[in-house]
């Protein structure tokens, strides 16, 4: 090469490197028309930086700046405290989120709202979201305040990463939201923060058994999984600390097991796939080895991977208190007028005791319960173990332990209840209960009575079709529902039936609601499969109701019990006592006297012109009702619904509720018109997708 050329590459190579280097230093575009500052919120480009302050809490305000320039992380900084004195939590943060896509099986049984799927054991792709910063905005919407960042990507899906701040909170929700095109998706996802130097000098959380945890981190300590309570990790800081956690409810899919399945990690090089030392959240691939469904993400929906921040100025782990308030420290507090009741549990405790399985005075599933402030508990015994068919030498003794064992583990603040999940006769899977302890066998030869009476065991009822089911329901005033409606093996249910007698006896309830399938882009849980059949079901003409269901295997005191359950709140004066019958806990169903709830929101009074769930009242001329209820909750409020219908149709009224703020309480009044209309009832839910609703008010 002659001179002249050489001096011409180096000139070529040099602006080469001028433009790559203006190019890594260059901004992104911010757009502020979107962004109202009446809420306390300002957002003003300074430098290189998206600098948003927001009100946290009395005094204190929350920071974060966001680094415009491409070759940088993506948050400069974090900081809380009074405007004159911020104190900087960390600096130069990435969002870390990987996604792991699979298929999901839309054919065999019934589309998006399958359970019984193999994604996690058939051939799936795993992809870290990586973000080329391209436009940012800032979005107000009541007082929640979204800085979005487009240029997300990862494998079929792409999107933005969204930082999501909430007036009066310390709160921040850092969400990868995006969406793919391809049909049939299935995924799950890990998320959390991470550094090129380690942003920590502590690490605190709660092991299993609730005792407060710490460790030193060091700058090339090996990433690790650990299982927790409380699905919170904190870093501690120079300045103060930095909690990271999931929705308590909407990060967990549905599985038939609450095993804790290490939902925490830290430490460096995460799975190889994010560089530096971070901390977060994470699923297992193989869930509880049993069906694994993972989320279902359907084409062009908006999907959000997310997690929340919590920022604190607190040291030695003290802000897990904080964190811990969301949830009520993973308990359903107490409600004068109400007691908790949870439903549908495989715990096969009679198989454990008739076994000889070494048993504590207290087995673990109880003191699980108790510790989780469930004050009454519906078992499903005998769904695998146990003779319901027969023979008859073992399942009225094994009936018998089952009453005894449920008798000797109530007491207190705490009532066991006997129950089954039959799968017989009816159609479909669904649950019974009594309001006291029956014996009876789902089988009955031709030469046997339908009922007798016997010296040991009293009454003897044996049951050989559904006229006789529907017989024995009304005889010892029994109840029953569809379980896991339209999914599982109730596929199809109770729609199938819905104009058989025994469906329109008032000894059939309705249904249950689970949150099941999980749909990451949907404000709610469960995806309208049952809230949906709870409407379709009103608009049939009969008055059923919804009640909230775990259906969960074993249970013990260290597992992720919480994160997968919901309580019915059911109206009684008092706790029945076992030996007195349960009668009064079949009454508050029976008649809608209660509100199914993740927890978090509370709905302690629900009025539609004055009368209150389960009951019937008149519209007002032209239509109008005035709709009245009183609410409680922990995480900032997201929505409302008001849901009705005029036996055609269903009618849905969003009220925006993003102007609360955490940890409120207000009584609500709204006047909708309801010309025409026949039924109508509430959901409340908040930002992390956990959510409270209503039975039904009937109109005339």
């Amino acid at each position: 090469m002659n001179r002249k050329n050489s001096a011409r590459v180096l000139v070529l190579c040099a602006f080469a490197t001028l433009c790559l280097c203006a190019s890594t230093k260059a901004q992104v575009p911010v757009d502020l028309k979107g962004f109202d500052p009446k809420n306390g919120t300002s957002a003003r480009v300074n430098g290189d930086f998206l600098e948003v302050e927001w009100p946290a809490g009395e005094n204190e305000y929350g920071k974060v700046k966001v680094d415009l320039r491409k070759a940088q992380p993506l948050i400069g900084s974090l900081q809380i405290g009074p405007k004159s004195n911020y104190q900087t939590i960390a600096s130069d943060l990435d969002p870390a989120v990987i996604l792991t896509i699979g298929k999901r099986d839309l054919i065999s049984q019934n589309g998006w709202n399958i359970f019984f799927d193999k994604t996690a054991y058939l051939p799936h792709e795993t992809f870290p979201v990586v973000l080329d910063k391209q436009n940012v905005k800032v979005v107000t919407s009541g007082g929640h305040t979204e800085i979005i960042i487009d240029g997300a990507s990862a494998g079929r899906f792409s999107g933005s990463y969204n930082l999501t701040l909430y007036n009066g909170s310390p709160l921040m929700n850092v969400a990868a939201v995006m969406s793919t095109t391809v049909d049939s998706t299935a995924v799950i996802y890990d998320a959390g923060l991470v550094s090129k130097k380690t942003p920590w000098e502590r690490l605190y959380w709660s092991d299993t058994e609730n005792f407060m945890r710490d460790a030193k981190v060091g700058e090339n300590d090996p990433a690790r999984q650990m299982a927790v309570k409380y699905r919170t990790i904190i870093g501690q800081g120079q300045e103060g600390s930095l909690a990271i956690f999931p929705a308590p409810h909407q990060f967990f899919y549905p599985l038939d097991n609450a095993y804790n399945l290490e939902h925490i990690w830290h430490g460096t090089n995460y799975r190889n796939l994010v560089l530096g030392y971070g901390m977060g959240i994470r699923h297992d691939l193989l869930g509880d080895r049993r069906w694994v469904p993972w989320f279902n993400a359907p084409p062009n929906t908006q999907q959000r991977f997310n997690f929340f921040c919590l920022l604190s100025t607190e040291r030695d782990g003290k802000t897990l208190e904080k964190v811990k308030a969301f949830t009520h420290s993973d308990t359903y507090a107490p409600l004068p007028g109400y007691c908790t009741m949870a439903s549908h549990f495989h715990q096969e405790h009679v198989d454990d005791v008739l076994t000889r399985k070494p048993l504590p005075d207290m087995p673990g599933f109880v003191k699980a319960f108790r510790n989780t402030g469930v004050n009454i508990v519906h078992l499903g015994e005998f769904h695998g173990p146990g003779s319901p068919r027969g023979p008859e030498a073992k399942r009225w003794p094994e009936l018998k332990t089952l009453f005894d064992e449920c008798a000797r583990l109530s007491g207190g603040n705490f009532l066991l209840l006997p129950g089954e999940e039959p799968n017989n006769f009816l159609g479909g899977h669904w649950m019974n209960i009594f309001p006291k302890p029956v014996y009876w066998l789902m089988s009955r030869e031709k030469d046997q009575p339908f009922v007798e009476t016997s010296p040991e065991y009293g009454k003897l009822y044996r049951i050989a079709n559904k006229a006789e089911m529907l017989k024995l329901l009304e005889l010892e005033n029994g109840l029953a529902w569809t379980a896991h409606a339209r999914t599982k093996g109730s596929t199809g249910y109770p729609d199938k039936y819905k104009d058989e007698t025994f469906y329109k006896s008032d000894r059939f309830l309705g249904a249950a609601w689970k949150a099941m399938p999980a749909d990451l882009s949907q404000p709610k849980l469960g995806n309208g499969r049952v809230l949906d059949l709870m409407d379709d079901m009103a608009n049939w003409g009969q008055k059923k109701i919804v009640i909230g269901e775990a259906d969960l295997f074993k249970i013990e005191p260290d597992y992720e019990l919480y994160g997968h359950l919901n309580v019915n709140y059911l109206q009684l004066d008092e706790m029945p006592q076992f030996e007195n019958g349960w009668q009064p806990v079949l009454d508050a169903m029976r008649n809608g006297k209660f509100f199914v709830t993740t927890g978090e929101i509370l709905l302690p009074s629900f009025t539609v012109n004055g009368m209150g769930a389960g009951e019937t009242t008149k519209l007002g001329a032209g239509g109008k009702a005035e709709i009245t209820f009183d609410a409680s909750w922990t995480f900032p409020l997201n929505r409302a619904e008001i849901i009705s219908g005029d036996g055609k149709q269903v009618y849905r009224e969003v009220i925006d509720l993003k102007d609360t703020r955490e940890f409120g309480r207000k009584s609500f009044k709204f006047s909708p018109d309801l010309k025409g209309r026949q039924w109508v009832r509430l959901e409340v839910w908040d930002v992390a997708a956990n959510g409270a609703f209503t039975q039904i008010v009937w109109l005339e």
